[in-house]
């Protein structure tokens, strides 16, 4: 979007500089000019580049290339849900432009799981990147391929399914990639090693420890036995749990306590989790066969899941009913599994919560247990999900007063075992906030790690180690680091003007002025005004005929005289002596948007 088109309203400094000069007056922060793109230097003979494209500012569009020589690995694509500072984006993605510039030298992606933060990006990235083969564990291999369905007009992807104890792939003649093991709260999930000449650069994606009170479960000590004698020269690692202190629950012992909850439930239990608990969901599955209860999904994504895992044959389902035959069942006899559990708004718990579910009435007997920890940012919907179930006198159980729930991402007793369990020369945090990458950071130092060997990267950093593997830096320039944005069918950058102005309009509305001017340069007739999430026009006949009277005077006083007439000129004048206007009225800061013709 162009500024200098921008319909947007003036704000802060009003004053008009020379009548009809085309100036640029919107905000009372100045617009950034765009920096030129930094000058990014080709790598060196011998030096590993790593550059995070995404997940290290935010949580959400895990990405890393790996770039050795004339070849690059790619570690994850995921996106980012938007929020309200992101009003008409569906997705931000990694920005990739770094590597879509050297797309001959992509040799390969690799996924350590199957969350959107980690593939969700595929389907509009691979393309851009020449397609390389993408290599993925068989969980994460269909929830891709199901995803790639909405996406017909794209090529097919190279999919290439390997497993945990899969040895070396040679990727080129000097990188491979092997998996390993590790707990999250998928099925399938892993790390990866990228073995250079160097050593190996250890990427762990989202992570957890299985433990029982702070004693680790024996299939991690077996998972991490592999890295008592590989030469690690790289670890980054999920920084998302930083912030909590001690072990979580066990998987385990969150499932004992939902199992007699379900047990001991009088009538009908209503279980919200995320989709991609699938590990989970085929333990509910599983409880719901041994007490003799009748299965119904709910939601999307949730159907999907539970269609690969009946393609897995990973848990007998033979159990499922639809929602439509919830009713011919004893209520004691019905589980449901649903999504919603983050207050989305047309998700089937909201629906029952305010009543407009079409099957299913909420019950004085139901027990509804939400399964799942709230997603920052989500807190207010699910404070309103949480008013409305209360106020149908079911019974409400959460992972605040209840263990029933456990997170996929490690807490700082758990992150400090797997520390212990790699003996890296090099610490890089990845995938979260900042302050979660410099906690990380400052943890990993406590633990033993040379300062001079951590670095906490920006999206677009580039860090090399050079010198054969002795030197960790990070250089003075960045790759392109702006937000890549989804919009319906449009894939780019998106303009931090068009951003503003959607805010504004959500904030204070806009004022149309439509006027129609005469040859001599008067106003045939009074301008019409139209306004939207504004004012109240009915109730503002006073402010709209003072809007008026300012409306005339700005534009005669720009166009009487003048052959031919400038309407730039006329626009800008309406433009700022409106908006000056109204915000000594009202004190908003409605976007005025001028149409003015010639009759």
């Amino acid at each position: 979007m162009n500024p200098t088109n921008s319909p947007q309203a003036p704000r802060g400094n009003f004053k008009r500089g020379m009548r009809g000069k085309s100036m640029r007056r919107g905000s009372d922060r100045a617009i950034p000019q765009k920096k030129a793109p930094d000058v990014i230097p080709p790598i060196a003979e011998g030096v590993i580049r790593i550059v995070p494209l995404g997940g290290v500012e935010e949580v959400g569009r895990n990405c890393t290339a790996i770039e050795f020589g004339d070849d690059i690995i790619v570690v994850d694509c995921g996106i980012q849900f938007t929020d309200a500072e992101t009003p008409g984006v569906d997705y931000i993605l990694p920005n990739t432009k770094y590597i879509e510039e050297r797309k001959s030298k992509v040799r390969a992606m690799v996924i350590t799981h199957g969350h959107l933060d980690h593939i969700g990006g595929i389907p509009y990235i691979m393309n851009r990147i020449g397609n390389p083969p993408l290599y993925v564990r068989e969980f994460g291999a269909l929830l891709i391929k199901k995803r790639q369905e909405e996406f017909p007009h794209m090529p097919a992807l190279d999919i290439r399914v390997v497993d945990k104890d899969d040895k070396s792939i040679a990727i080129t003649p000097n990188l491979k990639v092997r998996f390993f093991g590790l707990t999250h709260s998928i099925p399938d999930s892993t790390g990866v090693i990228i073995e250079t000449p160097f050593g190996d650069i250890v990427n762990t994606g989202d992570v957890r420890v299985e433990n029982e009170n702070g004693v680790i479960a024996p299939k991690e000590i077996e998972q991490y036995k592999m890295f008592k004698d590989r030469n690690v020269l790289l670890f980054t690692m999920d920084s998302t749990g930083i912030e909590k202190g001690g072990f979580s629950p066990s998987e385990v012992s969150i499932l004992k306590n939902i199992d007699a909850i379900v047990k001991d439930a009088p009538g009908r239990v209503i279980i919200a989790t995320f989709a991609s608990q699938v590990e989970r969901i085929i333990e509910f599955f599983l409880m719901a066969k041994r007490y003799g209860k009748k299965v119904v999904i709910e939601g999307r994504s949730m159907k999907n899941n539970v269609e690969i895992i009946k393609h897995l044959n990973l848990v007998d389902v033979d159990h499922v009913i639809g929602v439509e035959e919830i009713e011919k069942y004893p209520p004691n006899k019905v589980m449901m599994i649903a999504t919603g559990a983050q207050g989305e708004e047309f998700a089937a718990l909201m629906r029952m919560s305010n009543k407009t579910h079409k099957f299913l009435k909420l019950q004085r007997s139901d027990t509804i247990i939400l399964s799942s920890s709230i997603i920052p940012g989500n807190e207010r919907a699910v404070a309103k999900l949480k008013d409305n179930l209360f106020r149908n006198d079911a019974k409400i159980i959460t992972y605040l007063d209840s263990d029933v729930h456990t997170s996929g991402h490690a807490k700082r007793g758990e992150m400090e075992w797997v520390h212990k369990q790699i003996p890296y020369k090099f610490f890089m945090p990845v995938h979260g906030h900042h302050y979660m990458l410099k906690m990380h950071a400052e943890f990993a130092a406590q633990l033993g790690c040379p300062r001079e060997n951590i670095l906490v990267p920006d999206n677009g950093s580039l860090i090399e180690i050079q010198d054969k593997g002795t030197k960790f830096v990070r250089l003075g320039v960045k790759a392109p680091s702006e937000d890549m944005v989804v919009e319906g069918f449009s894939v780019g950058d998106v303009s931090e003007v068009l951003i503003r102005d959607r805010k504004m309009l959500a904030e204070e509305g806009f004022v149309v002025v439509v006027a129609m001017v005469q040859k001599s340069g008067h106003l045939k007739k009074s301008p019409d005004i139209i306004s939207r999430g504004f004012i109240y026009l009915r109730e503002s006949q006073e402010l709209l005929s003072e809007t008026r009277h300012i409306i005339k005077r700005a534009i005669e006083s720009t166009t009487v005289g003048m052959n031919p007439i400038n309407f730039d000129y006329a626009k800008n004048a309406v433009s700022e002596d409106v908006a000056r206007f109204l915000f000594q009225k009202t004190m908003k800061k409605p976007i005025i948007i001028p149409v003015i013709l010639g009759v």
